[in-house]
């Protein structure tokens, strides 16, 4: 089931609001998928999903390797018959203050602060599609 991104319907999007574990599909250099659980945080007026991670984790690795434009990745949960997925072009961002909101975000949404990490750096995600049955 096609979904705007920017235009969620409300079911859609209390399904993003509740506490649930995600995926983050990246490409690898040759072109095959890597998935690892993540924490994702979905901001429809913006855009955008969020993704905290390590400087050095394979997923942050993997963005980068897709260059300036951007690598194609989806984020994913699911819970029994409800599933959501969001896609987009994802880039590293090292700016403080949107790591910040970023952290703001995923305590909101995981009810608990995650650790200082001076290696935290955010991967947006600018949504280009969304799917799902929330």
């Amino acid at each position: 089931m096609s979904v705007d991104p920017r235009n969620p319907e409300p079911g859609y999007l209390d399904f993003w609001r509740e506490r649930h574990v995600c995926t983050l599909t990246t490409p690898r250099p040759d072109g095959t998928p890597h998935v690892v659980p993540v924490g994702v945080t979905y901001d429809p007026e913006a855009g955008l999903a969020r993704v905290i991670a390590n400087r050095h984790s394979r997923k942050v690795a993997h963005v980068r390797a897709a260059g300036e434009g951007g690598a194609r990745v989806a984020v994913c949960q699911m819970a029994g018959r409800r599933w959501a997925t969001l896609e987009g072009l994802a880039v590293v961002r090292e700016e403080p203050e949107l790591i910040a909101e970023a952290v703001r975000r995923y305590a909101e949404r995981y009810e608990r602060t995650p650790r200082p990490n001076p290696d935290r750096v955010l991967i947006e995600i600018t949504l280009t599609r969304a799917m799902g049955k929330g």
